[in-house]
């Protein structure tokens, strides 16, 4: 249980037995304050959370971090670089603590907090694709025999992941961090924080390509992950096999290795994957002697690798085989491509969360196994860098072979397109349009029953406002 008292050791170094007063958690959104949390004042880049102090006491926060002055408006405990902290005076909640830099104080204080679980065994995730899909079946997997920690929705990064480090307690066994990766150290960061002891790494794509550079600029800001894992025997990097560049991070840790993949060479591997559409996917599982047959609820045959990489940390975290297959069975939860059936007959595959290259063919793959007229929308793929063209091209190319129309969204569409009637697709059966509003009324001509409508793009895009204007159409 959070207290006081840890946060004041963690900012001074100095124990304040004292301060009893309970923490339930940290926020830094007042709307999502609960009684008795630390809200966290940072700045945005919209709007600057000071202004909403008052707003978090009012929800019940015990205290606020804070780095700025806030007058004489809120009881404050300044615990800044070169006050004394031998002989505070700690105010009634609510109340504020004043620190230098109010994200670093969050941070500083998950690392200590951390630091308090000794036994604690902490599975790290990253990875251009698939993350967030594999923290989710991880944790149902190894919920299966500890009591397991995971964050919330996406908060993987330098704010998200301290806030989720902050919500562990004495009874907590393991904990599922997702990491992401913008710019070289970030991840590195991330693992100073959480002290990894088994790291995962899905896959090297070309998102968020535009800041963060090459393919292999990407591997090498993933591997900080697999870097910062203890020696072997204590620290596994699981890594996938059929992604050279994942492969060769063997090389940059001294962590025991355990690869999966789709290859016998693997520790973990899988074959005869049969695609079931929406009823998920069916399957072999080799591991050393063994072979397992399952049938899980995961849609599309890429699915086969968030198997593959839920079922390694289980082996490495010594679960049976009985429980793995009952967490990986378990695991319904898809997040972000949603099934929606319109009033005409036909199927809508709203995976409109966000969209690249890698994403974007896997959804592909789901739409080919599907029965009826096969129809994709596809938006830009955004921050692809200098990947842009190809990226898009080689959507278009696989676009070709499985779809029966296909509608481009955007400018960088036009590639997509280009490259699916280069592959021999007929002009009668492509679109484009430059927004969704366009390819929102195409599909209001064009639709009727039987046909399987996959929509995608990047967020940037918006491409949402499409499937709720079929909705809404009904």
């Amino acid at each position: 249980m959070l207290k006081l008292a840890v946060i004041l050791e963690a900012l001074t170094g100095k124990r304040f037995p004292e301060a009893s007063l309970i923490i339930s958690e940290a926020a830094i959104d007042s709307r999502q304050v609960i009684p008795a949390a630390m809200f966290v004042a940072l700045p945005g880049e919209r709007v600057d959370g000071h202004d909403y102090v008052e707003n978090a006491f009012q929800r019940g926060a015990h205290l606020a971090l804070v780095d700025k002055d806030l007058s004489a408006q809120f009881s404050m405990l300044d615990l800044r670089e070169g006050h004394a902290a031998d002989s505070l005076v700690i105010p009634q909640p609510p109340f504020c603590i004043r620190v230098d830099n109010s994200l670093a104080a969050l941070q500083t204080i998950a690392k200590f907090w951390r630091s308090q679980f000794a036994n604690l065994r902490v599975i790290g995730i990253t990875g251009s694709v698939g993350k967030s899909t594999t923290k989710e079946l991880i944790a149902e997997v190894l919920h299966q025999h500890y009591r397991t920690l995971k964050n919330i929705g996406n908060l993987n990064n330098e704010i998200g992941l301290p806030l989720s480090l902050l919500r562990l307690n004495k009874g907590h066994q393991c904990a599922v961090l997702e990491m992401g990766f913008y710019v070289a150290g970030e991840i590195a960061l991330l693992c100073d924080l959480a002290q990894p002891q088994v790291g995962v790494i899905t896959n090297i794509g070309t998102v968020h390509a535009e800041r963060a550079g090459t393919k292999e600029a990407i591997a090498e800001g993933k591997s900080e992950l697999v870097q910062a894992l203890p020696p072997s025997p204590q620290g596994v990097a699981i890594l996938n096999y059929d992604d050279p560049l994942v492969r060769q991070m063997a090389s940059k840790t001294s962590a025991s290795i355990f690869y999966y993949g789709l290859e016998p060479e693997a520790d973990l591997w899988a074959d005869q994957i049969e695609g079931l559409g929406l009823e998920g996917i069916r399957f072999r599982l080799h591991h050393q002697n063994e072979t397992i047959h399952l049938r899980v609820p995961l849609i599309g045959r890429h699915s086969v690798q968030t198997v593959l990489r839920a079922a390694a940390v289980g082996l490495v975290e010594d679960l049976t085989w009985d429980e793995i297959v009952t967490g990986l069975q378990h695991g319904r939860n898809q997040l972000r491509m949603v099934a929606v059936n319109t009033e005409n007959g036909a199927l809508v595959l709203d995976d409109t969360y966000n969209a690249s290259p890698e994403s974007t063919l896997a959804a592909l793959n789901l739409l080919e196994e599907m029965n009826g007229r096969k129809i994709a929308v596809l938006g830009d793929m955004l921050e692809l860098g200098p990947y842009e063209v190809t990226g898009h091209r080689m959507v278009g190319v696989r676009a070709a072979q499985v779809c029966d129309l296909l509608v481009g969204v955007g400018q960088r569409s036009q590639n997509t397109i280009q490259a699916a009637l280069d592959s021999g697709m007929q002009p009668s059966r492509t679109y484009w349009t430059p927004d969704t509003q366009g390819a929102t009324e195409l599909l209001l001509k064009i639709l009727h029953e039987g046909d399987v409508v996959l929509i995608k793009g990047s967020r940037g895009l918006q491409m949402e406002k499409i499937v709720y204007a079929i909705e809404a159409s009904e």
